[in-house]
């Protein structure tokens, strides 16, 4: 079984050797952020396979850094916060997170979390690598949308979108099971964010010359559909 590492971005110390304590006898690599000023130098060293961020960090908030740590890699991060109302929900997606865990949490809540998340990460290899519709290709072993030779790279999330729509291409697809595909649970999801991830898909469509390929079903979801 491999082992993961996670960096976690912490700068509650009991906070985050309680984490670290707890996900460690998970069987996990933990790796604590020391210099709060260069976030993406532990990144780099560390080369993790998820990251657990906090907002509120000394000098830049989280933010900041999951924007930079999505300039150089599509790794997933998981946002770790007492500001867990829908605006900072929101704006974690939309900086690049992958999920949100709210302060005080259970930590078997976290591990659970992280499990998943690991699980549907990493689970893509093996599976077939490449999906195909209507001249655009969904290649499953590094998360791009390529159309004639252009690539697109997507986040974690853009990519299980687009993936489910290519499954069910021409068929309505709905909100509810979107957000099932994305977090297993939508305890804490709401229309805005999933809204967001489609927004920035669709964008990134745009660049590749398919910005209409999908469709909204008003009241019903989205549908895969090209001219």
């Amino acid at each position: 079984m491999e082992k993961y590492r996670i960096l976690l971005v912490e700068d509650d110390n009991v906070i985050a050797e309680q984490v670290k304590d707890y996900l460690e006898r998970w069987g996990y690599d933990m790796v604590c952020v020391k210099d709060f000023q260069n976030v993406l130098k532990d990144f780099s060293q560390a080369q993790p396979h998820l990251v657990l961020m906090d907002i509120g960090l000394p000098f830049y908030n989280g933010y900041h850094w999951c924007a930079q740590i999505r300039q150089v890699s599509q790794v997933p991060v998981i946002f770790v916060s007492s500001a867990g109302d829908n605006m900072n929900i929101v704006m974690a997606v939309n900086m690049g997170g992958d999920d949100f865990v709210t302060k005080p949490f259970e930590p078997e809540v976290l591990a659970a979390k992280v499990q998943a998340m690991l699980r549907r990460t990493y689970s893509f290899r093996g599976q077939t690598s490449v999906l195909e519709y209507q001249g655009i290709l969904l290649d499953m072993t590094d998360a791009a949308a390529v159309i004639d030779g252009r690539r697109q790279e997507l986040t974690k999330n853009e990519f299980r979108i687009l993936q489910l729509l290519m499954e069910n291409a021409e068929q309505t697809v709905s909100r509810e099971a979107i957000m099932k595909r994305l977090w297993d649970n939508d305890c804490f999801v709401d229309d805005n964010t999933l809204t967001v991830n489609m927004t920035r898909l669709r964008k990134k469509l745009e660049t590749l010359g398919r910005g209409e390929l999908i469709h909204t079903r008003k009241g019903l979801g989205y549908c895969l559909e090209g001219k």
